[in-house]
């Protein structure tokens, strides 16, 4: 069996590893359009239930990961300017630079045998001889582009407006500041992603891009005025800029999953929002599903896509439903920062994705709910019996 992958990120190196330690017969071939040093981005976040789902399929490869990250067990949330920060529960999270994840899945991938053409940009997917095409190529996927009638692709972007940055400081643990600012709604989410450095994503609404006049500054004024947005808490440290551009975040639908031999994974598929923290375990997570459908039909592709459908849908439609209602959510942010007490602010939060009910936040944050009671959070309810 030939498998061709578009895409040497994440999801698209994973797939290849699950199948070479699964199908060692399998030929595999990535192409990747960036060189194999680059990088864009800082770290990568990888929740302890992604880890479990990751380890369960490939241990040696989340074993030499975790080696490399740094890990967390609460968070913290500002909103009129009142720090409330709670323990995680179970491990907590970690999170990884991006260069070190792909390194460790690179080179998996070459002790498998799994051959990676790096500076190859692909044009004309139906002249790849082989028996599967795999789209992993993110969410400006040329292979879904080459046929987005046929995926029955729809796509729009959200009005809020963001860009990743770095900073050279180690963050005590990750945390999210809703702030004002001269009439304007910022958010800034960071976490530390290795011993000297953290991921800063910067964001405000479109009413504050247009009052503030951001749409006509240049990129460095933009990120000079979040400087000083969030100069509390970067304490003198310059944001550190990586092709951070701005951006609206575009949301990806494909009502169809495959296309003759040609597959979708990843934000290819469809696009998880970064408030949700899973985009990269999703991505990867997929190349999970359609890796076991192979392998239960390794002679017969129509079959292992169909398995892969059947099996994954229903799976990431709770995924995608939780990212829409975090994404909605962000987009009323004006409203959300404009509740009475930060404690308000805190228990909408923790509850936007439908996915965390007052029942749950008293099992897992206890102590959260104690505080939120205190503070006179009215529709907590009464404890489950």
């Amino acid at each position: 069996m030939k498998v061709a992958i578009v895409g040497g990120g994440p999801s698209g190196l994973f797939l290849s590893i699950l199948l070479k330690e699964r199908l060692a017969s399998v030929e595999i071939d990535i192409y990747e359009q960036n060189p194999e040093d680059a990088t864009f981005g800082f770290g990568v976040v990888l929740a302890d239930t992604g880890l479990s789902s990751l380890r369960a399929a490939s241990p040696v490869v989340v074993d030499e990961l975790a080696k490399a990250m740094r890990f967390s067990d609460r968070h913290t949330i500002v909103s009129h300017e009142a720090p409330i920060t709670m323990k995680r529960p179970g491990a907590g999270g970690g999170a990884i630079p991006r260069i070190q994840l792909l390194s460790v899945l690179q080179a998996r991938a070459r002790e498998l045998g799994v051959r990676v053409a790096y500076n190859k940009r692909i044009s004309g997917f139906s002249a790849i001889e082989a028996d599967l095409v795999v789209g992993a190529d993110g969410v400006n996927s040329l292979l879904r582009a080459s046929n987005e009638e046929g995926f029955g692709t729809s796509r729009h972007n959200l009005t809020n407006h963001f860009a990743w940055y770095g900073v050279e400081k180690a963050f005590p643990n990750p945390a999210l500041v809703f702030r004002q600012y001269e009439g304007g709604y910022f958010v800034a989410h960071y976490y530390p992603y290795s011993d000297a450095m953290s991921t800063f994503v910067a964001e405000c609404d479109h009413q504050t891009w247009q009052d503030l006049g951001m749409d006509a500054m240049s990129n460095e004024a933009r990120q000079a005025l979040f400087e000083t947005v969030f100069g509390a808490e970067l304490g003198g440290y310059k944001l550190v800029s990586n092709n951070s551009s701005w951006r609206q975040f575009p949301v990806v639908i494909n009502q169809t999953w495959h296309v003759g031999n040609q597959v979708l994974i990843g934000d290819a598929l469809t696009s998880a929002h970064f408030s949700i923290g899973s985009g990269t375990r999703i991505a990867m997570e997929d190349a999970i599903a359609l890796a076991e459908a192979i392998v239960a039909f390794p002679g017969d592709v129509p079959a292992a896509l169909r398995r892969y459908d059947d099996v994954r849908r229903p799976q990431k439609a709770k995924l995608i439903r939780a990212s829409e209602a975090s994404y909605n959510w962000y987009e009323r942010i004006r409203e959300w920062m404009n509740l009475a007490t930060p404690h308000e602010f805190v228990y909408r939060f923790m509850t936007r994705t439908g996915r965390v009910d007052v029942n749950r936040l008293r099992e897992e944050y206890p102590t959260l709910i104690a505080e939120l009671a205190a503070a006179g959070v009215t529709d907590l309810g009464a404890p489950r019996p």
